[in-house]
């Protein structure tokens, strides 16, 4: 990081209202834990084993090979997709965060939040002291729905699962959905992300933190304050054993 990028940081981060940074590393690390699932038995002499237990990586590639590159189970495949965008990141993370769907950069990309939102939500993560190769990034939706509309009810039922599919080989400790329509999507509710966020729900073994789309704070910068509020929520649980 050059010293242009670290003032634009040391910006951002008196903007969110960061009094200060721990340099203390201990709790970026994740803690080993036992490995899930049963162990294969003993084989005999000659056999070769099987493997009862995949890696998160293993498992997340599976579910990459299951929905391929031309997946045509919702209408999204003839509105001008481009391509799936699956999701990036750790697949060890203890932090995973979730939007709604590719933007036009995503699409173009193959990749979730590269565009403006998501520089601005790699500020963020380096607020709380990871990188984006800390944490696991996905959206609701894999395919761009035209001129950005929200995800509809058929296309969000078709993919979600996916997701869901994601978030149980990745087993993150906390789970940040990103603006209004993934935070109602993941906790089937109509509540407002006003009203959501600030407090922490129970989702799929992991905690559940909602808070504003990077893209809502591009509009809104003043609620920048708010998403640091959260982001120290984020933070707090990740530090602490769940």
């Amino acid at each position: 990081m050059n010293r242009d990028q670290l003032n634009e940081h040391l910006r951002f981060a008196a903007e969110l209202g960061v009094a200060g940074v721990s340099r203390d590393p201990e709790w970026r690390v994740r803690r080993a834990s036992p490995a899930p699932g049963p162990v294969a038995p003993p084989v005999a002499s000659g056999e070769e084993p099987v493997a009862l237990v995949r890696s998160a990586a293993d498992a997340l590639a599976a579910i990459k090979i299951d929905i391929g590159p031309d997946c045509s189970r919702c209408k999204l495949h003839t509105l001008g997709r481009r391509q799936i965008v699956f999701g990036v990141g750790n697949p060890d993370a203890d932090l995973m965060f979730v939007g709604e769907a590719p933007g036009a950069d995503e699409d173009v990309q193959g990749e979730p939040f590269v565009g403006r939102a998501g520089q601005l939500l790699t500020k963020i993560i380096t607020a709380i002291g990871l990188t984006r190769e800390d944490v696991y990034i996905a959206n609701v939706i894999k395919c761009r729905p035209p001129q950005n509309r929200n995800p509809e009810p058929d296309e969000v039922d078709t993919c979600e699962p996916f997701l869901f599919q994601q978030i149980d080989a990745i087993k993150p400790k906390v789970v940040v959905a990103l603006g209004s329509f993934a935070a109602r999507t993941l906790l089937r509710t109509q509540d407002s992300i006003s009203r959501l966020r600030g407090r922490v729900y129970e989702y799929r073994g992991a905690k559940l933190i909602p808070t504003f789309h990077p893209a809502y704070l591009l509009r809104n910068p003043s609620s920048k304050k708010e998403v640091w509020e959260d982001m120290k929520l984020v933070r707090s649980l990740l530090k602490s054993e769940i």
